[in-house]
């Protein structure tokens, strides 16, 4: 279930959003203070947040530039003024959504459903039957989890992010550190390919993903 933070200072607004929201299946969490929100939001995983624009300590549009310097989560903002300024202020400071008030909540269920879809989706990444869940960490073949090293995540990850395309072993050397903030050698790139297929690959000694282009690098391919 996602859960939902709701940070609006008019009591009756804030107990229907909870109530319309909650019979959807949303797990609601609210706040009618920013300073309340928050602490909320300093000890809750967090899928979605509406955001009023004006709260008794402050604007939406500041705190949101605050939430904008840690995370992507979604933010859907509502206001009572219907200005093209605010809007345009909102949406350059990384509001995902816009409303203004009056507004129907059948409308707002709506948005806010396309925008944690449209979240889920960014971070994830789905090739060649691997989901690679960037918000957890975790990979999968199969549905199954497959367990990967730091350096063999970060290697897939490179991979999946840049289908089709050959990746030199320049370029791998520059995207991939170790844990203590080193460059790896070219030696542990080639080593820690060979296990990443290992684990990703149906047949690792003849590879379908990632293949080496001699002389050039390596390409994941899309099948």
């Amino acid at each position: 279930m996602k859960k939902i933070l709701i940070i609006e200072d008019d009591i009756d607004l804030q107990e229907g959003l909870s109530f319309a929201l909650g019979t959807d299946g949303y797990v609601i969490e609210t706040a009618g203070t920013l300073r309340e929100a928050s602490q909320k939001i300093s000890v809750m995983e967090l899928d979605g947040m509406i955001l009023d624009c004006n709260l008794p300590d402050g604007n939406g549009f500041d705190f949101c530039r605050r939430i904008r310097e840690n995370s992507s989560i979604p933010i859907l903002m509502l206001t009572a003024r219907d200005t093209e300024l605010d809007e345009v202020k909102a949406l350059e400071l990384g509001v995902d959504d816009f409303m203004s008030k009056p507004f129907s909540v059948a409308v707002l269920k709506a948005r806010l459903k396309r925008l944690l879809s449209r979240n889920e989706k960014a971070s994830s990444l789905n090739s060649n039957g691997i989901r690679l869940d960037k918000k957890e960490c975790r990979v999968y073949k199969a549905e199954e989890e497959i367990f990967l090293s730091k350096i063999e995540y970060r290697l897939l990850l490179y991979f999946m992010e840049n289908p089709d395309q050959v990746l030199s072993k320049e370029q791998i050397l520059e995207r991939i550190w170790d844990s203590e903030g080193q460059f790896v050698d070219d030696n542990t790139v080639s080593v820690n390919i060979r296990r990443l297929r290992q684990k990703v690959e149906e047949n690792p000694a003849s590879p379908s993903y990632i293949k080496t282009v001699y002389g050039l690098g390596y390409i994941w391919k899309e099948m």
